[in-house]
């Protein structure tokens, strides 16, 4: 019996559980609603491009363009939404399958040819900041696709005997980056590059082996011809985008120039803090690891670029007030590549990746509980417009939210306050959906008219009573 259990174990079984993992996720990916504000938000701009056409610029709402973000994340969205419907598995569907790619892709590194190909992809998967963007419509998964394939094409490319694709391939992906979050991953990328090259053994020639005319070449063709229509059709984009989100988004965490957001003000250093949630499980057994092998790393070409690589990110983003999480996500494949250099003589592994990988399973369960149904539904007007009908107006006073646009498909109107006393006074019944604290305020003649459908914490909606 116990060796049967020890069969099932991740360590015996990596495909299997790696297969579990993605099964959460997609079960996951198909029941959680879209919350606001950023997936939600998202999420809609894709179900606008897909249903306007308008493959070039984004929009936040119908002819309101979004300059916040590249579209690469949008078109992929966009499109899944076209061939499988609008709903929350179509529109996350791009990401899961992304990094899946990665996961799988990854397994060309294991630290013997013995060890299972799905081991990294496994322990990838059990880092609880990778797994989530496995299901969440945002840029910063296709950005973590193009840094890791510029890293791991630059490492590639540097080898005896490597492929000349490999050269190109780094370019590509540059591009592509480009087109996913912008400069950021040029910042993300060539600084820890050229400290592995400065601070190894590298010799600076080798750098000669990659296509420096025809790769910017092929970096500039895959992205500024988006550029330069999306400037044409918007004018203004490339000023907000390249200085505002690059600059002083950066440099001011109380930027009042975000069109889109809010100011983040976070303390110094928080993205040290958003590094040890990104790999939870995984921190005794990375600590002792730096302890104990630091010279044996520090000597070693390919687990001393995997920490530059790792740690640059974080580093880079220590000087900013304004950053969230997902910032930190780029450092999940060099973290877990180096854990699986090590594998052999790690400490806790086993202790580690049972944890890593139960601990989705119980979200599961809690799921399951019902504990977190009164969290969801006031992170979102899913469950508020389910109840309505569609053949009556629906409107959103005094703002309406990007759930509440993605599930209306775009059919929610806000009203002011003299806009909802005219709706009221001259219109047929219609739905409105508010917040608690709008509709205490409201005045009595006014709530009278107004009958509540359901009411969460945060929001509800009422209807015009006949």
């Amino acid at each position: 019996m116990k060796k049967h259990i020890l069969s099932l174990s991740p360590l015996k079984q990596p495909l299997g559980w790696l297969i579990v993992l993605i099964v959460v996720r997609i079960f996951f990916n198909t029941m959680l609603p879209l919350m606001d504000k950023t997936e939600a938000r998202y999420s809609e701009i894709a179900r606008l491009m897909q249903e306007t056409g308008d493959w070039v610029v984004p929009q936040i709402d119908y002819g309101t363009v979004f300059w916040a973000k590249p579209p690469l994340s949008t078109w992929l969205s966009a499109a899944s939404v076209g061939v499988f419907g609008i709903n929350e598995f179509a529109v996350r569907l791009p990401y899961l399958l992304v990094c899946v790619l990665i996961a799988v892709f990854i397994g060309r590194y294991r630290s013997r040819e013995g060890m299972s190909p799905y081991l990294p992809g496994l322990l990838l998967f059990s880092l609880p900041e990778f797994f989530l963007h496995a299901g969440v419509v945002s840029t910063d998964t296709l950005l973590l696709f193009c840094v890791t394939g510029v890293m791991l094409s630059f490492w590639e490319g540097i080898q005896e005997n490597a492929s000349h694709y490999w050269r190109l391939a780094l370019f590509a992906f540059m591009g592509l980056g480009l087109l996913a979050k912008g400069p950021i991953v040029g910042i993300l990328t060539v600084p820890p590059i050229l400290l592995w090259c400065a601070l190894s053994d590298f010799q600076w020639k080798d750098l000669l082996r990659f296509p420096l005319v025809l790769g910017p070449i092929i970096t500039l063709g895959i992205a500024v011809p988006w550029y330069v229509l999306a400037e044409r059709q918007s004018p203004g984009f490339i000023d907000y985008f390249i200085v505002g989100e690059h600059f002083r988004r950066y440099l001011d965490a109380g930027w009042q120039g975000d069109k889109y957001g809010f100011p983040k003000q976070q303390p110094l250093g928080i993205a040290w803090a958003f590094l040890v949630g990104a790999v939870l499980f995984w921190v005794p057994t990375f600590v002792r690891l730096l302890r104990s092998e630091w010279n044996k790393i520090r000597r070693h070409p390919w687990a001393f670029y995997l920490v530059l690589w790792l740690l640059w990110t974080p580093l880079f983003f220590t000087s900013s007030k304004s950053l969230i999480h997902p910032y930190v996500l780029p450092s999940t494949v060099p973290f877990a590549l180096l854990i699986m250099h090590y594998w052999e003589s790690l400490w806790a592994k086993k202790t580690s990746l049972v944890i890593a990988v139960i601990f989705p399973l119980l979200l599961v369960g809690v799921y399951a509980s019902g504990i977190v149904d009164p969290l969801l539904r006031n992170s979102t007007d899913k469950y508020l417009i389910e109840k309505a009908t569609r053949e009556i107006t629906l409107y959103a006073y005094p703002k309406k939210k990007y759930s509440s646009q993605w599930y209306s498909r775009g059919k929610v109107k806000e009203l002011d306050d003299a806009s909802l006393l005219h709706a009221i006074q001259n219109e047929p019944p219609f739905y409105v959906l508010m917040g608690v604290g709008d509709w205490e305020q409201l005045p009595l003649p006014l709530k009278q008219q107004l009958k509540p459908v359901e009411e969460n914490n945060k929001r509800g909606i009422y209807v015009l009573s006949p």
